[in-house]
């Protein structure tokens, strides 16, 4: 490999609304293209557990008890920061993929991605993961993005899901299954970075 190679430095960083499939997307992005992943909400859980909470599996941010989380969150940015610190110097040693709610904006460097769907689709698909019930995920949905957005508004300045500014490619997987937003990603990273 050349030193200074663009494949040297692939660094791929997701972001998105909830339910769209970025941590679907990461992992399998990450398994084509042979390098790690790391998630934000990974990370983020981990340090829940430490804290005594039973965090475990991508439902937990949505129960009473992911909800507490988030309100401990909003009244102490030290857990967000630590996070982000560790996803930050990941992303510095690359090649990664990560996925996380603020990281594009956090990283200068890499392919940024933004998913998006309608709210209709996303309540579907969360609700099809078996914990709540339609309406509920509506709810549950909206509470909880109105929620990092203030506090990312808070804590960075970010306009979370309003300023796109740092995306490469802002995808709507509205209509489209897993495989097809895969196959979409991997077309333009591999264009991007020339692999």
């Amino acid at each position: 490999m050349v030193v200074g190679s663009r494949r040297e430095r692939l660094l791929v960083l997701i972001s998105g609304q909830a339910a769209t499939g970025k941590s679907t997307l990461g992992r399998a992005l990450a398994r084509r293209l042979g390098i790690p992943y790391y998630s934000g909400g990974d990370a983020l859980m981990r340090l829940a557990r430490k804290m005594g909470f039973n965090a475990k599996g991508r439902k937990w941010w949505d129960t009473e008890e992911g909800m507490r989380f988030l309100r401990m969150r909003e009244e102490n940015f030290e857990f967000d920061r630590k996070v982000d610190e560790e996803l930050i110097q990941i992303a510095r040693e690359g090649p990664a993929v990560i996925d996380g709610w603020v990281i594009p904006w956090l990283v200068d460097d890499g392919f940024k991605i933004w998913l998006k769907a309608e709210l209709e689709t996303r309540a579907r698909r969360l609700a099809k993961r078996g914990r709540f019930a339609y309406e509920e995920a509506l709810r549950v949905l909206t509470e909880r993005e109105a929620r990092n957005r203030e506090l990312y508004q808070r804590l960075y300045g970010i306009r979370w899901g309003e300023d796109l500014s740092p995306f490469h490619l802002v995808l709507d997987s509205t209509r489209l299954g897993k495989e097809e937003v895969l196959r979409l990603v991997l077309t333009a990273v591999r264009y991007y970075f020339d692999v």
